[in-house]
């Protein structure tokens, strides 16, 4: 079965920076695209940014551009979310999820897999 596990949240102040992975395992990774999205507080879970299955096309939310940077190494069956110039509206739990269409929806209803949530927490 698919499995997607994360690693990399953590406490860090206004400005920072952190670098989240997403290790998948149970189907050929090389041949779908992968998103991340974000859950703040009190809020619905909301797109943060996609990749395509070969990191030709990305798709960034606005509040994001800029300062977020995924890519993703095919042979080590992983995505990354860099973040860059974190402010405190950025704290939520993050997801990692599978995208089987490859086509960098930022509807979350497109993914099929979830990884199990990782905290970022920016201090101000």
């Amino acid at each position: 079965q698919v499995q997607l596990v994360q690693s990399g949240g953590g406490l860090v102040p206004a400005g920072g920076s952190l670098r989240l992975s997403c290790v998948a395992s149970g189907h050929t990774f090389s041949n779908y695209g992968m998103g991340w999205f974000r859950q703040r507080p009190g809020k619905e879970r909301e797109f943060v940014v996609a990749i395509s299955w070969n990191g030709s096309s990305r798709n960034y939310a606005d509040s994001v551009k800029g300062r977020f940077t995924i890519s993703r190494d095919n042979d080590k069956n992983t995505v990354y979310l860099q973040m860059d110039s974190l402010k405190p509206e950025d704290t939520a739990v993050y997801y990692c999820a599978v995208d089987p269409s490859n086509s960098i929806w930022s509807v979350q209803g497109k993914y099929a897999y979830w990884g199990q949530g990782t905290q970022v927490t920016v201090s101000s």
